[in-house]
């Protein structure tokens, strides 16, 4: 599938990896609609990009059926589903007040694991219907995962379980979906430059990018949308996980 065939959805869209992606797929001529539930971020996205957002809760099932359909509508069909939407559900599971709630372990999983199924299957149940590309191919489902899902840190069981069924679901689901065509890839990223590293002081940004062999700096945006971009050119990968983190192995914390 060609860049300019691209008829995209793009959870979390308007901020991050997710607006990266949005970004490049309408340069490369394009179509995406961002999915997400900040508001204002969404309305600049709209503004700088021309790209449409729908404010969406990726944990409910009737707003993403619902806003699934209207990306479908406002593109004229859906090819490329980009679960970009997350939390970082951070905490020890022996705090030192108390353990931790299970409330924040669920709404982890909910997030990372459950929404991101929850808009695969719904925008699977469209894709099934698009016209075939070459391969036969109607669409590619590319998930969001983490390094954390293979070596979580301290204060991580949460969040590295989510990421974790992430890439635990993508071949099972790439096997079902094949009769029909469609794709499922997922991405694990490594330490990336984020609104909440840029916020850390000098020193702890410079020691993040030490501990990466090379290139030894944070992973750029940018970079994570170019690997979509190739897994969305690429009919041939299909079912797995690609890593994109400079070579980086978390330590334990």
């Amino acid at each position: 599938m060609k860049l300019n065939q691209v008829k995209a959805l793009v959870t979390g869209g308007v901020s991050g990896l997710g607006l990266a992606v949005t970004r490049h797929i309408i340069a490369h001529g394009g179509k995406a609609v961002m999915l997400d539930v900040n508001d204002e971020a969404g309305e600049s996205a709209e503004s700088t990009l021309g790209a449409r957002y729908i404010r969406t809760d990726v944990t409910s099932e009737s707003e993403v059926t619902a806003s699934v359909e209207h990306a479908a509508k406002i593109n004229g069909g859906l090819n490329v589903a980009m679960n970009c939407a997350g939390i970082i559900g951070a905490g020890r599971v022996l705090g030192r007040e108390a353990p931790m709630p299970l409330s924040l372990f669920a709404a982890t999983i909910n997030v990372n694991l459950i929404g991101s199924f929850n808009v695969a299957k719904a925008a699977a149940n469209l894709m099934q219907h698009e016209d075939p590309l070459e391969d036969g191919e109607r669409g590619v489902i590319i998930n969001t995962a983490s390094v954390a899902a293979f070596e979580g840190q301290i204060g991580q069981a949460a969040y590295s379980a989510s990421k974790g069924g992430l890439v635990g679901m993508t071949l099972p689901m790439a096997r079902e979906l094949a009769r029909f065509g469609i794709r499922v890839m997922t991405i694990a990223p490594g330490i990336f430059w984020t609104p909440m590293v840029d916020g850390m002081p000098e020193h702890i940004q410079e020691s993040l990018s030490a501990s990466i062999p090379f290139p030894s700096r944070l992973g750029r945006a940018e970079e994570f949308a170019v690997l979509a971009a190739n897994i969305i050119e690429s009919p041939y990968l299909n079912g797995t996980t690609i890593r994109l983190d400079g070579a980086v192995r978390l330590a334990p914390k």
